[in-house]
Order: structure tokens, then sequence, then C-alpha cells
């Protein structure tokens, strides 16, 4: 089991983590709408719009997707469960912990999942 310094660390490590995507969200929401606003002047400017669209909006995803899983873990610490595997109810290694701040699996869960969702 986790000590209260250990939780502590990863706490923190959690909410900078939250803090610093939710700043990159909104500056990427601006950049996205900025982009929109600003006179398209051939089929240039379009196509880099929509290139400059597709890669804003995959970034925006995978940063929601964190975003997510860092709330999760957040609310694992304030339930007393974070470093549990959901799935094996085992404590999940703090150097995996350390890798994936989010982990919600050991990982040989983590690996039964991974197959499961081929």
């Amino acid at each position: 089991m986790l000590n209260e310094e250990q939780i502590i660390f990863f706490k923190t490590a959690l909410e900078a983590k939250r803090v610093k995507i939710k700043k990159n969200l909104n500056l990427t929401s601006l950049e996205m709408d900025d982009m929109v606003n600003n006179e398209l002047k051939d089929e240039g400017d379009h196509a880099s719009m929509a290139l400059g669209h597709t890669v804003d909006n995959a970034i925006l995803a995978q940063q929601s997707r964190e975003l997510t899983e860092i709330e999760l873990a957040l609310g694992k610490i304030q339930e007393d469960i974070y470093g549990i595997c959901e799935m094996c109810e085992e404590e999940i290694n703090i150097e995996r912990l350390k890798v994936k701040i989010f982990a919600r699996y050991c990982i040989t869960c983590r690996e039964v999942v991974e197959k499961q969702q081929k």
C-alpha cells in the first residue's frame, strides 16, 4: 500500500498535470478559433487550416481522455483506493505509477485489457 508521502507526491503530480492539460486545451481551442476567424486567401490556406484542425482535434481528444483519467485518479485518492488495480484489486507497482501516474491496471491486467480491445 502506498504511504502518505507517496500519495501526496502522486496527488500533487496529478493536480499539476491537470492544470497543464486544462491550459493546453484552452490554448488549442483559442488557436482553432483564431484560425477560423483569419481570412483565407487561397486553396493553400484552406488546406493548411484543414490540416491544422485535424491535428488540433486529435490533440484535444487525447488530452481530454488524459484529463478524464487524471480526474478518475484524483477521485481514487479521495476514496483511498489509488494504486489499486481495477481488475484484480491488487496493488499497482509504484514504478508503473511513476511512469503512468493515472494507471488503472497492473501490468498483467493491462495486457489482458489490451488483448480484449483488439
